[in-house]
C-alpha cells in the first residue's frame, strides 16, 4: 500500500474586473451631423424617455460628447448600441463599474 499523495486545494481567484462589470452602460456620443431635436426625438422614442429627460441626455452628449443613456445586461446593451447606430446615432457599450453612473435606466 502506498502512502496518500496529498491533494491541495485549488486557489480560486475573483477576477474583479469581470465580477464588477456584470451591468454595461450604452453611451451615445456627440457627432457633427445630427440635429439636438432629432437626437433628443430618438431617445424619447426608442427609450420611452419624457422629453424632458431625452432633452437633458441630449445636452449632455452636446455638452460633454457622451452620456449614459441606458444600463443593463450586456445582451440588452448591445441591443440598444445596434438601434442607435439605426438611427445614424454614434454609441457604444462600456462595463458599468460604479452604479451611480448617470444617465440612462436600467434595462
Amino acid at each position: 500500500m502506498s502512502p496518500a499523495v496529498p491533494v491541495a486545494e485549488p486557489i480560486i481567484q475573483v477576477d474583479e474586473r469581470t465580477s464588477a462589470h456584470r451591468l454595461w452602460a450604452t453611451v451615445v456620443h456627440d457627432d457633427p451631423i445630427n440635429t439636438m431635436d432629432y437626437v433628443t426625438w430618438v431617445f424619447a422614442s426608442y427609450f420611452g424617455y419624457p422629453r424632458s429627460k431625452a432633452a437633458h441626455l441630449m445636452m449632455q452628449v452636446h455638452m460633454t460628447g457622451r452620456a449614459t443613456v441606458s444600463r443593463g445586461e450586456r445582451v440588452r446593451m448591445e441591443a440598444d448600441v445596434v438601434a442607435m447606430h439605426s438611427y445614424g446615432l454614434r454609441a457604444t457599450i462600456e462595463p458599468l463599474v460604479d452604479l451611480s453612473e448617470g444617465g440612462g435606466e436600467d434595462r
